[in-house]
């Protein structure tokens, strides 16, 4: 029997729908620069360039429209029209404006939930605030941190105040493994799609789960508690 005492969420692609406005802008880029290279050589290039400024730029918006700028000139050596890089400041700028509709089941799975809850999520601060702000949810969570990476170190120290800890998310890499490392349960809910940087095997713990979608969770949170 375990008693989960505090229960963290990812929030994108987990609590909302992200990745697939990234695809869809990503989808913008290759079409701008179809004349100069193919979409899945264009794809690759934009991957290799998000992998390379992640130290400089972090995650998030910021992030991928600089890269997008990158790649696009390094497709043209240096020769992309400036309407092609406003095109791409202007497809980066949108990506600001889509709304963020709750994914199924997230709200009435939340307000049944008695544990207190924690919401880890990483990226640029200014987006997820927007976001979170959107959402609706803040006034459920106990606590709120935007963090630069998640680490072992992130979750023990989020979760050390509560003791038995849960963390659910879409990313194995980064809400599951690490939150394992750190003794926590973690509860892996995959998302319609996934970005490439994200990507991991599935753990094998005693303390892992997956769940098709987060309504079974309180059923899992049941059974934990014997």
């Amino acid at each position: 029997m375990t008693a989960i005492t505090v229960i963290g969420f990812d929030a994108d692609d987990t609590l909302w729908e992200n990745e697939a406005h990234y695809k869809l802008t990503e989808a913008r880029f290759t079409a701008l620069l179809q004349d100069y290279a193919d979409p899945d050589h264009l794809s690759a290039r934009l991957l290799a360039a998000e992998r390379r400024n992640l130290g400089h730029y972090g995650y998030g918006i910021k992030g991928f429209t600089l890269s997008m700028i990158e790649t696009a000139l390094e497709i043209t050596e240096g020769r992309a029209p400036a309407a092609v890089i406003q095109s791409i400041l202007d497809a980066g700028r949108d990506l600001h404006s889509h709304p963020t509709p709750l994914l199924a089941h997230v709200q009435a799975t939340l307000e049944a939930l008695s544990q207190p809850l924690i919401l880890i999520t990483k990226g640029d601060l200014f987006d997820q605030e927007r976001k979170i702000a959107q959402s609706g949810l803040a006034g459920l969570f106990a606590d709120i941190q935007i963090v630069s990476e998640k680490t072992t170190e992130t979750y023990s120290r989020a979760f050390a105040p509560f003791g038995a800890a849960m963390m659910v998310g879409n990313s194995l890499k980064s809400d599951i493994l690490p939150a394992l490392e750190a003794g926590a349960w973690g509860v892996h809910i995959p998302a319609a799609q996934e970005w490439a940087m994200e990507a991991a095997a599935a753990p094998k713990s005693s303390r892992y789960r997956r769940l098709d979608n987060m309504a079974h969770l309180p059923k899992l949170l049941a059974e934990l508690e014997g």
